[in-house]
């Protein structure tokens, strides 16, 4: 079912809409949420949640790109458990993650560089439309979706050390447009 048909659904407030939902995109969230939890069940749980924040959206909001839409739901509500079981402690894929881009993405330390998240936003999709549909693909799948190199590797028949020359090649040139566009890193 295409995505319009199943928002009409949300709107229609009927049933169908979550279980034609799930049956679309309820694999792909699942495994987002894995990437960031490593348990099923809460993985499963946090996509549950998305399905009821979608439901409770939808109406008013009518997302462009549905999955793009649930995919956030998803990684806030995944995020929000792994702060919750690991708040005295970091884990090492988060850690991981942090470090690779810690040079390239200002942190959020104080009010003024919150209010600019936006910018560095912008900034940041600007950076990934200059880039090749391939090197995009592998930066979202490592950065949002957080997927292994290995997995990367898998999906697009490249090997490790090409997906790791990709994603640091990229870091450097998004260190550069930062810089470009004088952004304190």
């Amino acid at each position: 079912m295409e995505d319009n048909a199943i928002i009409e659904l949300y709107w229609q407030r009927s049933q169908n809409a979550i279980s034609e939902t799930a049956a679309k995109y309820g694999g792909r969230l699942n495994s987002l949420s894995m990437n960031i939890l490593h348990s099923r069940e809460d993985a499963e749980e946090c996509v549950n949640d998305t399905y009821h924040a979608a439901w409770n959206t939808l109406p008013p909001q009518r997302p462009g790109f549905f999955f793009a839409y649930l995919a956030k739901l998803t990684r806030n509500f995944s995020f929000s458990r792994y702060d919750y079981y690991h708040a005295k402690k970091r884990g090492a894929t988060v850690v991981e993650l942090s470090s690779e881009l810690e040079n390239c993405i200002p942190a959020p330390n104080d009010l003024e560089q919150k209010i600019e998240s936006k910018e560095i936003g912008r900034i940041v999709s600007e950076f990934l439309h200059s880039q090749s549909p391939e090197m995009r693909r592998v930066f979202v799948r490592r950065y949002w979706y957080l997927d292994s190199i290995q997995t990367i590797s898998e999906a697009y028949g490249i090997s490790e050390s090409k997906v790791k020359s990709m994603l640091f090649r990229m870091r450097g040139k998004l260190r550069e447009h930062f810089e470009k566009e004088e952004v304190e890193l």
